[in-house]
């Protein structure tokens, strides 16, 4: 069956895990007004009302094939190439009933209309950063400074403004840092109004494809009336996958062969109010839940950073059943994870310190870490990401304002600091060799540390133009093939990255203002993540969810 079909304007969201012999099959094929295939366009289709989409990308001929188990006939499909307008419109899929679509993009002509297209990361190259390493407003500390919690350069951030205009903006960033500088927030705003002028950016990157995007596709699970999710898990117990709602308190719990998602609400923390502060001081009784970690016992662990406690959740009850309050001195609770005795270990972003808890006893230890002199804006060098080397348990941290990394000895609780080999280090994680993978976010670099002998290499991220590579927040190591999957907040991709020849491929995501926050992999092999824009607004769908990523889908 063949059909041209005829496109509508329309809108958003989410899809199904499944391979059944009985799934609708949506083939076609896209080319220019030339006739010449498109390579790499991104094929969306969309249920609506279940929450679920499903996207594939065309190959050299402009061939896609999508099988889906979506049905019926108010599925909506929307293809898109850069510089190209998107085409969308509606289609009707049987089971066993294959439809074939030929579609036409049409080239885009206007200067605003490509520059409106364009990812965030190069409307942000327009602000007039100082030059010269160390300079108050470098581009590197600029973006450690102000793209750290949501995309910068995006349409929701971009439009226009006079400094006056943007100086309660910059004055409330930087207070959450702790820096209430009046003449740096001037200086800061001012640069911002200049760069944020309303003109289209002139720069057309030739967006390359790499030939592994026609064996992928990707699935979207949208959660409609959450406000920011943050870190998803998937549960090695029982194959769902767990987000926490950082402004919504609850937690998400998400089937992915289902397709359906539920919310359970957290309650509020008993921990009396104190200084209700902003930023990465202050405790509220809002638990403020941020990271989660899965223990040994079936518990998960949840950083509550503005109630300053460590929430426990049992999956089983799908219930919020423990709380631990932590010491009054210790600020934001921040990144968690579960060595192999069941120790929980988290970063405290806000008080320079490194948490721990034994479940088994209900001990807590403050680690303070080493005086360090924070970079930026920020009062503390923010301890952020934290994993455990699986060969000999020591606990391994980055300082994001501090470039540096450190360990924990977990007998001693004794520290020991190194300077990173990465600048504005963010997360990091262990691959199955005991090789620390680390994110150096305000450069674009990505390094793996033997942290033995502390020898490193560093692996560059592709730029989109000559110094402004992409921002990477997060990596998850592929348990099956040890690949390292890199979550990047300005250019509307993740990537990931083949350790043995350095190759990144780059997966263009379906939606604009898109902020990913953490991998983690299904037994199946799908590489899974939270969409978490700040706020929701500044998406293109307006609804935050999951991608899950099947890097090679066998049709």
């Amino acid at each position: 069956m063949f059909q041209t079909i005829k496109f509508l304007s329309l809108s958003v969201v989410g899809l199904m895990v499944s391979s059944s012999v009985s799934a609708a099959l949506l083939t076609g094929t896209i080319t220019d007004n030339d006739g010449k295939p498109i390579h790499g366009a991104m094929v969306r289709l969309k249920d609506a009302e279940k929450n679920l989409a499903e996207t594939v990308y065309s190959n050299t001929k402009g061939r896609f094939l999508l099988h889906t188990e979506m049905e019926g006939g108010n599925l909506e499909l929307r293809v898109r190439a850069p510089y190209f307008r998107d085409q969308k419109g509606l289609v009707a899929l049987e089971a066993n009933n294959p439809l074939e679509q030929k579609i036409t993009l049409e080239k885009m002509t206007g200067e605003q209309e490509i520059s409106d297209s364009l990812p965030a990361i190069f409307h942000f190259s327009k602000l007039p950063f100082d030059k010269g390493e160390g300079a108050e407003f470098h581009r590197n500390d600029f973006q450690r400074d102000c793209a750290g919690c949501h995309q910068f350069g995006n349409a929701f951030t971009r439009w226009p403004r006079t400094a006056e205009q943007w100086i309660p903006t910059v004055r409330r960033m930087h207070g959450y840092m702790g820096n209430r500088d009046e003449a740096m927030i001037a200086r800061r705003a001012e640069l911002l109004a200049r760069g944020y002028d309303g003109k289209p950016v002139t720069t057309r990157h030739e967006f390359k494809v790499d030939s592994e995007l026609q064996h992928a596709k990707i699935y979207e699970y949208a959660w409609p009336g959450i406000i920011f999710p943050h870190d998803a898990e998937v549960s090695r117990d029982d194959g769902l996958v767990y987000t926490v709602d950082r402004h919504g308190y609850k937690m998400i719990v998400t089937d992915l062969t289902a397709g359906t998602s539920k919310y359970i609400d957290q309650p509020y923390s008993k921990t009396p109010l104190a200084n209700a502060g902003n930023g990465y001081s202050g405790r509220s009784n809002k638990p403020g839940p941020h990271s989660l970690a899965l223990g040994k016992n079936g518990l998960w662990y949840v950083t509550n950073a503005t109630s300053v406690t460590i929430g426990v959740f049992d999956a089983k009850q799908a219930a919020w059943v423990k709380e631990y309050e932590l010491p009054a001195a210790a600020h934001y609770p921040h990144t968690i994870r579960v060595d192999k005795q069941n120790v929980v270990w988290f970063t405290l972003a806000g008080s320079q310190q490194i948490g721990r808890i034994d479940p088994e006893t209900d001990d807590i230890n403050i680690i303070n870490l080493p005086k360090q002199k924070a970079k930026g804006i920020s009062a503390s060098t923010v301890p952020y990401g934290i994993d455990v080397n699986p060969n000999d348990g020591k606990v391994w941290y980055a300082r994001l304002y501090a470039d540096r990394i450190g360990y924990v000895d977990p007998m001693t609780l004794k520290v020991h600091e190194f300077d990173s080999p990465v600048k504005a280090p963010r997360r990091l994680r262990f691959d199955g060799k005991g090789q620390m993978w680390l994110t150096g976010y305000s450069e674009g670099m990505i390094a793996r540390i033997n942290t033995d002998t502390m020898e490193s290499r560093i692996y560059p991220m592709p730029e989109f133009e000559p110094g402004f590579r992409p921002a990477p927040y997060a990596l998850g190591i592929h348990p099956q093939t040890q690949e390292v999957w890199i979550n990047e907040v300005m250019t509307d991709h993740v990537y990931r990255l083949q350790p043995d020849t350095g190759k990144f491929i780059a997966y263009p995501l379906p939606l604009r203002g898109t902020y990913t926050r953490d991998f983690s992999f299904t037994d199946s092999g799908l590489a899974c993540t939270a969409n978490s824009p700040i706020p929701n607004a500044a998406l293109e769908d307006f609804t935050a969810g999951l991608f899950c990523i099947d890097a090679e889908v066998t049709e």
